[in-house]
């Protein structure tokens, strides 16, 4: 199994998390966004969206977007569920995870901040205010959420594919110097995360092609 991967892509990151969860050992292939290799005719013949995860598996088969490889591997490997199997649960964890994967993540991906600032002609510190005030607003939503209702984690005492949306989002903030300090479940669900083994290893600053 291969995943096309970039350190810094939270997209990316959300799968590394779910494949080491899964404990499934798989080959990177590194795809370096800021100098535009996810738009080389090569790698636009693997994955025609041009962007990074793409998984391979074992028998070849292709599929891109970071929710739909998650459910993939939880159907493929059914030890350590990412979704529960009752059927409000797992839709509540489909609605957390992509609180964060639609309402924030793509405000602040790479391709909007180089459009922001090459087409439109913000600044440094515009662009760091763009990035803090959509964190702010939907880590706004995403704490509402959870409060009084998670549990150990963004969904019972195991953690699901919402947790491995929710971490790298986390770490996005945190490289922007967002405050934190008004979502405090969100960090104790972020915290408890990252005492796992799954998480830490799925880290920017742990990955082969970090900078």
């Amino acid at each position: 199994m291969k995943l096309y991967t970039y350190f810094r892509s939270s997209a990316a990151f959300r799968v590394r998390i779910a494949l080491n969860l899964k404990g499934v050992v798989y080959e990177p292939k590194f795809v370096h966004l800021p100098r535009g290799e996810h738009r080389a005719a090569e790698y636009m013949a693997e994955n025609p969206q041009a962007l990074v995860p793409l998984l391979v598996t074992d028998d070849g088969t292709r599929l891109a977007q970071s929710l739909a490889i998650i459910e993939l591997l939880d159907e493929l490997y059914p030890r350590q569920p990412l979704l529960p199997k009752e059927l409000k649960a797992r839709a509540r964890v489909r609605s957390l995870s992509l609180l964060v994967a639609c309402e924030i993540h793509p405000l602040n991906n790479l391709r909007v901040l180089q459009h922001l600032k090459r087409a439109l002609g913000q600044s440094e510190d515009q662009l760091n205010a763009w990035y803090r005030h959509w964190i702010a607003d939907g880590l706004a939503k995403v704490e509402a959420d959870l409060k009084g209702k998670a549990g150990k984690f963004c969904h019972g005492d195991a953690p699901t594919m919402a947790d491995c949306c929710l971490v790298p989002q986390i770490f996005g903030a945190k490289r922007f110097n967002s405050d934190l300090a008004p979502y405090p479940t969100t960090l104790r669900i972020f915290e408890e995360c990252m005492k796992l083994d799954a998480f830490d290893r799925a880290q920017p600053s742990k990955q082969p092609d970090a900078e």
